[in-house]
């Protein structure tokens, strides 16, 4: 596990780009894993300009998402479908058919998490994973439990999880109470790893992962400590709480 301390949000978004730069420009077809959220919209910024001035090419780039809330249309305001398009990938040269977002509102949602799993098979693995972390520990929408699930699933979402999401809804009774997200044993099929996170209210996360705790489903952050290539980007504020 390697930690990286930046000055602040910028930097680090920065930090955090670069690192994803240098992974496109060796391997222009890589297989990229994104999270939401507001973490890593500062990242989204960097990478878009670095398309701008002609420093990348995403035309080859094959695109995963961890998670969708179930029950919103694509074209919902808060679904993280329209959260990718309006943030990063209507700004850059990737075709939409390159990316991928769960679908909420799939039919069989249980059958189409399979698919989801097979289709990252198929298109290689996970090169590099995109991660952020919830105040609660939580990574996608994988919250504390006794169990954790392997695969892709559909999960019922913790009631600290539904009131700091509620920021991105007019209301708190809008929250979907469930949602799919990648499993813990898909994200740690990623060849590398890297976890953002920023801000006092991140710190007691951060401080727990950086001083090596024990490992427990009820902090499923936990679990990346096991990961050959795993890298943590902070703010001073996350770092020193």
């Amino acid at each position: 596990m390697e930690v990286i301390v930046a000055r602040d949000y910028d930097e680090m978004s920065r930090v955090a780009a670069n690192i994803i730069k240098d992974e496109i420009i060796k391997k222009p077809d890589m297989v990229l894993g994104l999270a939401t959220g507001s973490t890593p919209k500062g990242m989204y910024r960097e990478l878009i300009g670095y398309y701008n001035r002609g420093e990348l090419d995403f035309s080859n780039i094959i695109t995963f998402n961890l998670d969708e809330y179930v029950g919103l249309d694509k074209e919902h305001p808060s679904s993280y479908h329209h959260f990718m398009n309006d943030i990063f990938f209507d700004h850059i040269n990737i075709g939409l058919e390159n990316t991928h977002v769960p679908d909420g509102k799939a039919q069989n949602l249980e059958e189409y998490c399979k698919q989801y799993d097979r289709l990252i098979k198929e298109k290689g693995g996970i090169d590099l994973q995109v991660l952020g972390v919830g105040e609660n520990g939580h990574i996608g929408f994988n919250e504390p439990d006794e169990e954790l699930n392997m695969d892709t699933s559909i999960v019922e979402l913790t009631e600290s999880t539904i009131e700091v999401n509620s920021r991105f809804f007019e209301s708190i009774d809008e929250v979907p109470k469930t949602a799919i997200t990648m499993g813990m044993n898909g994200i740690m099929q990623a060849r590398k790893i890297i976890l953002m996170a920023n801000g006092k209210r991140k710190a007691p996360i951060i401080r727990r992962i950086v001083n090596g705790m024990k490992l427990t489903t009820r902090l499923p952050v936990s679990l990346l400590m096991l990961h050959h290539d795993f890298t943590i980007i902070v703010d001073e504020e996350a770092y020193n709480g």
